[in-house]
């Protein structure tokens, strides 16, 4: 009797297709990797080239400020001068970087004015860098920008 229910399982067992062989599950979606998951990147930058469609200075002071600091970075002394931003917005910047990722990969970033910018659409992003949660840049992104406000996508390259 013993030897009959001994063959009926090892019977039962080899058969494929049985409840034990269906219910296997990849390596991949029952382990998580420590320290192996996509990074959120955060960043802030500037739209140029909009046609009228950037920041109000009245509005979004910010956007003057940073666009004379950037001009300043790059040896233009503009203190004291009012600068129209119409062409200009400030805008924020996310993207999420996954796992892996080398250095020179290409990731899909979103930008989003954060003033008063109507449109975004045929701007350029200027070069901006990405951060994570950590502090540490991880990402620059620059390019053409092609969209509506709020849900833009450009091109951003890694650092």
């Amino acid at each position: 009797m013993h030897i009959l229910r001994f063959l009926l399982l090892a019977l039962v067992l080899a058969l494929p297709g049985t409840a034990a062989a269906n219910s296997a599950h990849r390596i991949k979606d029952i382990v998580d990797i420590e320290n192996v998951r996509p990074n959120q990147l955060v960043g802030y930058g500037l739209v140029v080239g909009l046609a009228g469609t950037g920041d109000r200075t009245r509005n979004t002071p910010f956007t003057e400020e940073s666009m004379q600091a950037m001009l300043e970075r790059m040896g233009v002394n503009v203190r004291g001068s009012q600068l129209k931003t119409m062409n200009v917005a400030a805008v924020s910047i996310t993207a999420t970087m996954p796992p892996f990722a080398r250095s020179g990969s290409r990731i899909d970033v979103t930008v989003s004015a954060i003033g008063d910018a109507t449109s975004l659409q045929g701007g350029t992003l200027i070069a901006s860098s990405l951060r994570a949660l950590d502090g540490e840049i991880y990402a620059v992104a620059q390019g053409q920008v092609i969209g509506r406000v709020g849900s833009t996508l450009t091109r951003g390259k890694r650092a």
